[in-house]
């Protein structure tokens, strides 16, 4: 069936879709060219229509060169980020990777605040807040990522915590900036167990509408939201008929290229 842009509300621009491929710690250069490789003529072989459907991966910092090689030099209409970046710009900062080298290097995204850069690395919101200035300083779009603990779940409910962190994350924010919003609710990352697409609902609701408090209206319904944890091509159809959840952003399942293609394909082979 064809792909329909997400309508955006109050005469806002259409919100495209956005499935990202978060790699995490796998997978080294040369691994990430035949990969990215075959996921591209998957999706050509499928007919894949970017604009409909944007599709992104977020590789390690040592393929970022490779990949922007390849993706150039091949015309791949495939995006790619990195999975960090630091708030600092330059310095005495040993193994920091600044914003200026990942703007050099085209990348289009980066992610932070991810649920493992909070747990493994001390992360709060403020050091958040200080790296999603860092990328919109840099032209980078952040993929802010926000989620809660099964503890935090039962302490405080739905969307209090992602909320709490949302409005963190922004705190150095003057002015509107383009931004992608990934809830990772923590209990369901690699688990297998993922969240309801009712529960994905409410908790990306009420995130666009702590967005519209704290940058209007406008960017609340253009900001596209992501849902992440435990997603897959059985289920990722289900998420994307919400209407306030407008992506996926995928772990696990990224690094297959089959398994990926499918779920980037998702109005393809699933009716929605």
């Amino acid at each position: 069936m064809a792909v329909t842009p997400r309508p955006a509300q109050d005469g806002g621009a259409a919100r495209t879709p956005f499935i990202a491929g978060n790699w995490k710690m796998n997978l080294d250069h040369l691994q990430a060219i035949a990969f990215v490789q075959k996921l591209a003529w998957s999706l050509r072989d499928a007919g894949h229509d970017f604009a409909a459907v944007e599709v992104a991966v977020f590789p390690p910092f040592t393929d970022l060169r490779s990949v922007q090689t390849l993706v150039a030099a091949d015309k791949l209409e495939l995006a790619y980020g990195a999975q960090d970046l630091s708030a600092h710009d330059s310095g005495a900062y040993t193994g920091e990777i600044s914003g200026a080298f990942l703007a050099a290097l085209d990348a289009r995204y980066v992610i932070i605040g991810h649920s493992e850069r909070r747990q493994y690395h001390g992360e709060t919101d403020e050091v958040v807040a200080a790296k999603t200035a860092a990328a919109i300083k840099h032209g980078i779009v952040p993929v802010v990522c926000v989620g809660e603990t099964a503890e935090d779940l039962e302490q405080h409910g739905p969307s209090a915590v992602p909320v709490a962190q949302l409005r963190g994350a922004l705190a150095h924010l003057s002015s509107p900036a383009d931004l992608v919003i990934a809830y990772e609710p923590v209990w369901a990352i690699g688990s297998g167990q993922a969240a309801t697409p009712e529960q994905a609902q409410q908790v990306c609701a009420a995130l666009r509408a702590e967005l519209g408090s704290l940058l209007g209206a406008d960017v609340a319904a253009a900001t596209r939201i992501l849902y992440g944890g435990s997603v897959k091509s059985g289920n990722i159809a289900g998420f994307l008929r919400q209407p306030d959840v407008d992506g996926a952003l995928v772990g696990g399942a990224s690094l297959d290229v089959a398994e990926f293609s499918s779920i980037a394909r998702y109005q393809k082979h699933v009716g929605v």
